[in-house]
């Protein structure tokens, strides 16, 4: 017995159709821990408008505090924004935020292989493995689980270079910046075809958010786009103009994750340089 859940359609009107005696959990560690069921609140952006209302603590990744779910959590929202695939936001908040019922419900191991399909060229862009909290073999196949009607994944998003996906809005933005380890205002120099990937060579940076880097490193700061050259990216073709850059640094390189035309008004400038992140150490790890 699977429980179909689109994205929107509110849990509880499920909860009938189950019968706790069907089948065995994967894992029900936190179940036994004397769960608790609260409201998930407005900043857990994740997943407040997931469909559902109220969420499970401990959750099912072993985390016992809100606090702790809101920091491990936020950076997972980027990737949602990205459109990988429909059911992207279902799978995670699954996990990080499990709907409040005495069994746990785990997501179904096709609905997770689906995501992982549209998903994981989008991070593999971004320098990240698929990471071990969603290894799908884990996730149950013929149980009670959760599952979508959608298992199609979401393609046309591969045709531009996941960094280069400029259609956001600005609270998308601040987000995108928050989950990477720094940001940079910069003119392009130079863009160089590198094996797969691109070279992007910069000219008159600027700080805008360094996190654990030093400001020298932005002196001989050189950037990647992995796997460039099978994909576009308008905005290295206009050398000159002003950007924002977001990156990370993965081995000796430092990979682009986002870049954005630099908006010239007042608000965003002003939203840009005032935005404090949240304490997000946690990289789709």
């Amino acid at each position: 017995m699977h429980i179909f859940y689109p994205t929107g359609l509110v849990l509880a009107m499920l909860v009938p159709m189950l019968a706790v005696s069907d089948f065995e959990p994967v894992n029900s560690w936190s179940y036994k821990k004397n769960p608790t069921c609260v409201d998930i609140p407005e900043d857990l952006r994740l997943c407040y408008t997931v469909g559902y209302h109220s969420m499970r603590l401990p959750n099912l990744l072993e985390h016992e505090t809100m606090a702790e779910v809101k920091q491990q959590a936020g950076s997972w929202v980027p990737l949602v924004h990205k459109g990988c695939h429909p059911s992207t936001q279902v799978l995670l908040c699954s996990l990080f935020a499990p709907v409040c019922l005495d069994t746990a419900i785990y997501p179904c191991r096709r609905l997770c292989e689906a995501v992982q399909d549209g998903c994981m060229p989008i991070m593999e862009a971004f320098g990240f493995p698929w990471p071990s909290m969603l290894n799908c073999s884990k996730f149950p196949e013929g149980e009670v689980c959760i599952d979508t009607n959608d298992t199609t994944a979401n393609t046309s998003v591969i045709s531009v270079c996941p960094p280069c996906d400029d259609d956001m809005s600005l609270d998308a933005i601040l987000e995108h910046m928050c989950a990477s380890e720094f940001t940079i205002k910069a003119k392009i120099k130079e863009v160089r075809k590198e094996n797969n990937d691109k070279k992007v060579i910069l000219q008159k940076s600027k700080a805008v958010r360094l996190g654990n880097l030093k400001k020298e490193a932005l002196k001989k700061m050189v950037l990647y786009l992995r796997n460039g050259e099978a994909c576009n990216c308008q905005q290295l073709d206009s050398l000159g103009s002003m950007n924002l850059l977001m990156g990370r640094k993965v081995g000796k390189r430092y990979l682009l994750t986002g870049i954005h035309k630099w908006d010239k008004s007042k608000e965003f400038k002003k939203t840009i340089r005032r935005h404090k992140c949240p304490n997000t150490d946690f990289q789709f790890k």
